[in-house]
């Protein structure tokens, strides 16, 4: 296993759900020449290392999907580097939504007993900011289960759930 594997096996494991917290992607080539490298399967989440753009995440699909778009939704959370400025993101959350919201609509995160307003496009959402990546990382890991609700464009209700 590669170094950038094994620093992806930083993974934190929850009853149910489990989220990557890596932070050093970018520390050494990968040992299959650059392609995606699988880490793991856990519970209904999937962890993978890429070379080129370097990054690790833990992805996984919902139990329960609120609509029937032409994609699949999916949660994720990615730590990857900025190699121009030196930063990057490190346990940053995106959600694909099942379905096309509302513009108007908000995007309402739940986890356990926590609620989290995300910023959201058509069919994507994010934490506003690293400290909300931060405050979600921290629900997951304590957490079974999280839904996102949102309404679609024809103004009903959806939501996606993850456990």
């Amino acid at each position: 296993m590669s170094r950038r594997a094994l620093t992806a096996l930083a993974l934190v494991a929850a009853p149910a759900v489990i989220i990557t917290a890596a932070t050093t992607v970018a520390a050494a080539p990968m040992a299959n020449g650059g392609a995606r490298e699988t880490i793991g399967i856990f519970d209904r989440w999937g962890a993978f290392a890429d070379a080129s753009p370097p990054r690790c995440y833990a992805i996984a699909q919902p139990v329960t999907a609120g609509g029937a778009e032409r994609w699949r939704p999916f949660a994720s959370i990615a730590t990857f580097p900025d190699r121009r400025s030196g930063g990057g993101a490190r346990n940053q959350i995106h959600l694909r939504l099942s379905r096309a919201r509302n513009p108007q609509a908000r995007v309402t995160l739940s986890v356990g007993e926590r609620r989290f307003d995300l910023v959201a496009s058509a069919a994507d959402a994010w934490a506003p900011d690293t400290r909300t990546d931060a405050a979600i990382v921290s629900a997951i890991r304590a957490s079974r289960s999280m839904s996102v609700e949102a309404l679609g464009r024809s103004g009903t209700p959806f939501a996606d759930v993850y456990a």
